[in-house]
């Protein structure tokens, strides 16, 4: 076993038997590489992805390369969840030199850390024209050994060129949001992005499968969620809204349909490598079931449509059944290989049928299982989407046509034929859960939980029919997260966040998007429940990420602290990707901090930070769709519903729920319930100390521009007043 059998994270535990003599990330590799003028081999991965044990099995394991990696390098492996600070600054440099990315990142540096050659994944030998890991290995070798000032000079290049973006993105003229003139300016730069996104979307939007563009299709929940915030601006009537609902509602649709949706446990895979969401990669990551399960409510609030809502509740159970740490937290993710039958680890072999395998687990529903999901004896995934083979005689589970029309061939109203689904699906759930489970990376990230802990808490206060059963256990699952992560992932001294959490907290403390996340998700549990701790809580770690990683010359916020010694550049990410960037999540939790406590200055620093990304989001705006949602935050007039009464009562719920019902303008929903919250509230602002219950029941009071019109105690007179400020 090498050095890695010590660490925590399960990324590099998978790497603790190879021959390879792993170091992690620090200043034990940084001082051999110094000491014998060797350079690092940097290897990025994380626990559930395919190809990085593709390599990890063809390459690390094999005695001949381990020799050689061993003999002219200093071998680094690095988990990209536990480190993203230093994935990103990689990635950035890989990106630089090849026009793509991905998984495993593959990188040489110089034992200063600066990166002079990289790329993802090599074979093992020599192939079609593309050289081998070995062949690979020895080149740089050789060239280490005869022009080491070269690979320096490229070293120094690389780092320079990853500098030029960031230096040219403080440089550029940005609106001073003193000036009104400016702000107008603002004003209409913003309009014009969300313009030419929306058009984007349009353009690139699939009519016949969802989504955009073409293969891989990726889930990015920022996409769906721009175009849900469109329609709120334009209204649900508007014909750019009923559009912007309609490619997200496909979209959702679409992959709920698909293999890319575990139609019998749950929940997403990572992405799909066709274009009809088909046959996915199989890891299931915790961000993807957050976020999915976001869209799918912000869909059911815009359409009405429980089909949205019961997507949601799907994507849930699964998180709280097979995601759920004991304590309270959730885990990272799952992977996409398993042992098979012939106990031979597949991809995808825990998910995929035969069959043989249906009829004997599904019995007398067997054929209606078949012709729903489209299962054949010879397998349903068509050779040219299966180059290697792997799905000989194997049935990816996607639904074949609507349940309306299955239920038509066997001759079944939709509630028999659901039924009858139901239960084959019970069935199934059975008999998969005998076979050997994906290994799950128990690594709890803060970062992620914080997803969670939105997702979970936004279903809690949904009044849907889908979700009415089980919204209570959706709320106390987001409390015991939010208790987990301030008890086991927080320092109460010092007040910074940790990264990861396995066994134990780690040694490396959160980083911007930690802090991001975690506050986003204490503002929704707080819009959830009412319980103000949250909202202390997100406010003190507000105050830790200003403090930590606020840029005071450019705005924004860098994605590592201050001081690093183990990073060679400080980044701000600029892309709403798998996950939104941290400042397009920072922004909107300003504003929202600001609303509640009446703050100019958080409003102020969040129009820097979304200023300090204007030169990408006005020229390229749909990759940071995140960002515009918060960008039209910023511009919109404060909309707050303040309801006050005892938050346990029936009145009170009753208008709260009439609150979560329909898309709409952005607001902040507050709670005066009297006691020490209230007054907590009324110190940041002071309107809200008069608002009472009206007649002894609780009573909803709606402002704009803290202009508020009389309370009203009815839910329905709430529901009157919202949508007219939707006009």
């Amino acid at each position: 076993m090498n050095r890695l059998a010590g660490e925590k994270s399960p990324y590099l535990r998978q790497h603790a038997g190879n021959p390879v003599d792993w170091f992690p990330w620090g200043p034990e590799a940084f001082a051999k590489a110094k000491a014998e003028g060797k350079p690092i081999f940097l290897s990025i991965g994380y626990s559930a992805c395919h190809w990085c044990h593709v390599m990890a099995d063809e390459s690390f394991a094999d005695p001949a390369i381990a020799a050689r990696l061993n003999a002219d390098f200093v071998p680094v492996k690095v988990d990209r969840e536990e480190r993203p600070d230093v994935d990103r600054v990689y990635m950035a440099y890989l990106q630089a030199l090849t026009g793509q990315g991905g998984w495993p990142l593959s990188a040489w540096l110089t034992p200063e850390l600066k990166p002079f050659y990289a790329g993802t994944y090599f074979p093992p030998e020599d192939r079609a024209g593309r050289a081998g890991f070995p062949s690979i290995l020895r080149a740089i070798s050789e060239g280490w050994q005869k022009d080491r000032a070269k690979l320096v000079a490229e070293g120094e290049k690389a780092l320079e060129a990853l500098r030029v973006p960031e230096a040219a993105a403080a440089a550029a003229p940005r609106f001073d949001d003193r000036n009104a003139v400016h702000r107008g300016n603002l004003a209409h730069q913003a309009n014009e992005a969300f313009e030419a996104c929306f058009s984007h979307y349009e353009q690139a939007f699939d009519q016949a499968r969802g989504g955009f563009g073409g293969a891989p299709k990726f889930p990015r929940a920022s996409n769906l969620s721009f175009l849900f915030r469109c329609a709120a601006i334009q209204g649900l009537g508007s014909s750019e809204g009923q559009a912007a609902v309609r490619m997200a509602a496909r979209t959702l649709q679409a992959m709920a349909r698909g293999g890319i949706h575990d139609q019998v446990g749950g929940g997403f895979h990572r992405y799909s490598v066709d274009a009809d969401w088909f046959v996915p990669h199989f890891e299931k990551m915790l961000y993807d079931q957050a976020q999915i399960a976001v869209n799918a409510l912000e869909a059911w609030q815009a359409t009405g449509d429980e089909r949205h809502a019961w997507l949601a509740r799907d994507i849930l159970e699964y998180t709280l059944r097979d995601l759920a740490a004991p304590d309270g937290g959730f885990y990272s993710a799952e992977d996409a290989d398993s042992a098979d039958a012939a106990g031979k680890h597949a991809e995808g072999a825990f998910y995929v049928w035969t069959r043989d395998e249906i009829e004997a687990a599904a019995g007398e529903d067997a054929e209606f299982v078949c012709r729903h999901f489209g299962v054949r004896p010879e397998g349903n995934v068509p050779a040219e989407r299966d180059p290697h083979g792997e799905f000989h005689e194997k049935n990816i589970l996607a639904q074949a046509a609507p349940l309306a029309e299955t239920a038509a061939q066997f001759g079944l109203d939709p509630q028999g034929a659901s039924d009858r689904l139901e239960r084959a699906l019970g069935r199934l759930r059975q008999a998969r859960a005998r076979r050997p489970r994906p290994a799950r990376d128990e690594k709890i990230l803060a970062a992620w939980n914080g997803l969670a802990i939105s997702a979970l808490a936004r279903a809690a206060a949904a009044p849907s029919e889908a979700l009415a059963d089980r919204r209570e256990s959706y709320l106390r699952a987001a409390v015991r997260a939010a208790e987990f992560l301030r008890r086991e992932m927080a320092d109460g001294g010092r007040g910074v966040l940790f990264r990861a959490w396995l066994e134990g907290r780690g040694a490396v403390e959160g980083f911007a998007e930690d802090y991001a996340f975690v506050i986003q998700g204490l503002l929704d549990l707080y819009e959830a429940g009412f319980d103000a701790g949250w909202l202390r809580w997100a406010e003190a770690l507000q105050g830790k990420l200003d403090e930590l990683f606020w840029d005071e010359a450019a705005g924004g916020y860098f994605n590592s602290a201050a001081g690093a010694g183990d990073m060679i550049l400080r980044l701000k990410e600029d892309y709403d990707g798998a996950e939104p960037a941290p400042n397009s999540v920072a922004a909107s939790n300003l504003l929202r901090l600001s609303a509640i406590r009446g703050d100019a200055g958080l409003e102020a620093r969040a129009r820097r930070a979304l200023a300090a990304f204007q030169p990408q989001w006005s020229q390229v705006p749909q990759a940071l769709p995140q960002m515009l949602c918060s960008l039209e935050l910023a511009l919109s007039p404060p909309r707050h519903v303040v309801l006050a009464g005892d938050p346990g009562s029936a009145d009170f719920r009753a208008l709260a729920e009439a609150c979560h019902e329909r898309l709409g303008p952005a607001r902040t929903l507050l709670a005066a319930s009297g006691g020490a919250d209230q007054a907590w509230l009324s110190e940041r602002s002071p309107w809200l100390e008069a608002m009472r219950p009206v007649g002894g029941r609780a009573a909803a009071y709606v402002c704009r521009d803290r202009a508020c019109q009389l309370p009203v105690t009815e839910p329905e007179a709430l529901r009157a007043l919202l949508a007219g400020g939707e006009r």
